[in-house]
């Protein structure tokens, strides 16, 4: 640690790449902004107590364990691959990938790979090398470092790589043949960070302030009126996350229901809310849901 840090603070790494913006946008959902400074890799960050710096995805791993910063977003592909022992806070879902294995059409034989001995391309040479002791095949291991869809068939018989969508597999003539695991990306904490009460209690409150912008995208706030004919009824269609909000109006006969409500339901509750009675229903966004 720099002597001029102030031990008290909290380092944050971000991810460099296609993660940051996403990241970036679930922090501002939380009401913490990045600001891009002047010297790019070192942003400022508006939580006080807190500093941040960007990292490549695996560097935020490497730092992370060696004690050098204190919490960062990372995908667990690379923790796999590495084999390091974090804590993980939570799975904010966002940039799911696979981990894959695929080789051209041509190699495969019943789409498998041919019995003989192959060579495997990927930025994973630790995953490479257990899914080979997996299979019981012979394999030579080829590291990249990017772009490993285009060393097939040239340069390679086979891959492990991550994949999205895999559009870029499609486009390089390459057919998946085994997932190895799914990955997102996912906040993670140093060993000797949770074992530093002060620093630790600042980590868990970022955390839930995070957590809470993740359950509020998956639901809505719903408000209606109901007429006190109907309120049990409707409540009784309502799925909230507890007992909804009742109140009354200035018209006596008619109270005011405020729930939140899961976004995939919207469409199957509405129609019943509806027919038990409700009127005038309004759904807006909830930025964040903590219960």
């Amino acid at each position: 640690m720099s002597p001029n840090l102030d031990p008290s603070i909290v380092r944050l790494a971000l991810p460099k790449g296609r993660m940051f913006d996403q990241v970036v946008d679930l922090l501002k959902g939380a009401g913490i902004s990045i600001r891009q400074s002047e010297r790019g890799y070192r942003p400022n960050i508006s939580l006080p107590f807190f500093n941040a710096k960007i990292l490549k995805p695996r560097n935020v791993i490497s730092m992370l364990a060696a004690g050098a910063r204190d919490i960062g977003f990372a995908g667990e592909d690379w923790i796999q691959e590495t084999g390091t022992e974090l804590h993980e806070l939570l799975d904010t879902g966002l940039n799911p990938v696979r981990l894959i294995v695929a080789a051209p059409h041509q190699l495969l034989v019943d789409g498998k790979l041919p019995p003989k001995k192959i060579t495997i391309a990927s930025e994973y040479p630790e995953t490479a090398h257990r899914w080979v002791a997996s299979q019981g095949i012979e394999a030579n291991i080829l590291q990249t470092f990017g772009a490993t869809e285009v060393f097939p068939p040239e340069d390679a018989d086979c891959i492990i790589d991550n994949t999205a969508t895999g559009s870029t597999l499609r486009a390089n003539g390459l057919h998946i043949i085994d997932e190895i695991m799914t990955s997102s990306t996912r906040l993670y904490a140093s060993n000797a960070a949770m074992d530093n009460p002060q620093i630790r209690n600042r980590i868990e409150d970022f955390a839930m302030v995070i957590q809470a912008v993740l359950e509020a995208r998956k639901r809505v706030m719903m408000d209606m009126n109901v007429a006190q004919e109907n309120l049990e009824s409707v409540i009784n269609c309502l799925p909230s996350m507890r007992t909804p909000t009742v109140s009354p109006l200035s018209n006596s006969d008619w109270v005011a229901v405020r729930a939140a409500i899961s976004r995939n339901q919207l469409a199957e509750i509405i129609p019943k809310l509806k027919s038990a009675g409700a009127c005038d229903i309004v759904t807006t966004a909830a930025e964040q849901l903590i219960s």
